[in-house]
């Protein structure tokens, strides 16, 4: 009775959420830390989300695309050309090019090309599992009463995935692809901010803010970036 009362009033006090739940996953090398990075870089596009999860949206998909290509970004490690805007950045070149424009203007025949395409499909997104009971040390049911019903709650999980591709070019060869998930729970006690990126979340993405699918999407992102930056091959590092 004395270790329960003690354990009691543990938790009552303590002001850190707990962290003996299901925690978030991430990978340890974490190339979307940015890390100083000052080498040549690799010339990529990020393709829109192909969304296939049940429970996510085209705006979503959208979403998501941003915020890696923010992560990317944030790297230091490679180029990331536009394309969704392109119809309006030839527009842009076409009005130079009539007389029309302003002289000076954007010239035909400078926009860049990219070596590589991402592709990313949008495979789970799953905001509110259902979960089972929290516990203590191994994950079981605890007594009832006080103890039980800080601890005896019901977890709310969340989780998501993304199918990438890293595609030449050139040759349209798929040059590597994988499986990237983030998990978390309302008892997770969350990651440092700093690990899992500062950007903020995209597009649609804005009602999951300050929720366990957040962190979900966030440590997703991070093991997409750190996926893409160690696959993509050293000689496509030339910029």
């Amino acid at each position: 009775m004395k270790r329960i009362a003690v354990l009691v009033a543990a938790l009552i006090f303590s002001s850190t959420s707990f962290s003996f739940a299901l925690q978030p996953t991430a990978q340890v090398d974490n190339v979307s830390s940015g890390g100083g990075y000052q080498g040549p870089k690799a010339r990529i596009a990020v393709a829109d989300f192909d969304v296939k999860a049940a429970k996510a949206t085209g705006e979503i998909g959208t979403g998501l695309r941003e915020m890696l290509v923010t992560a990317l970004m944030q790297t230091n490690r490679f180029r990331v050309l536009e394309r969704q805007v392109l119809g309006a950045l030839m527009q842009e070149q076409e009005l130079a090019a009539s007389g029309a424009g302003q002289a000076g203007g954007p010239a035909r025949g400078n926009l860049k090309t990219a070596d590589l395409v991402i592709s990313a499909a949008v495979t789970e997104f799953e905001p509110e599992a259902s979960g089972g009971n929290a516990g203590l040390g191994g994950g079981g049911k605890v007594g009832k009463g006080i103890l039980g019903a800080m601890v005896g709650g019901a977890l709310n999980k969340a989780h998501m995935a993304l199918d990438i591709r890293i595609i030449d070019t050139s040759t349209s060869e798929i040059l590597a692809s994988t499986r990237v998930q983030g998990q978390a729970s309302n008892m997770s006690g969350g990651i440092g901010a700093g690990f899992l990126g500062s950007w903020g979340l995209g597009a649609g993405l804005s009602g999951y803010a300050n929720t366990p699918m957040e962190e979900a999407i966030r440590v997703c992102i991070v093991q997409a970036v750190n996926y893409i930056g160690q696959t993509i091959p050293q000689n496509y590092y030339k910029y």
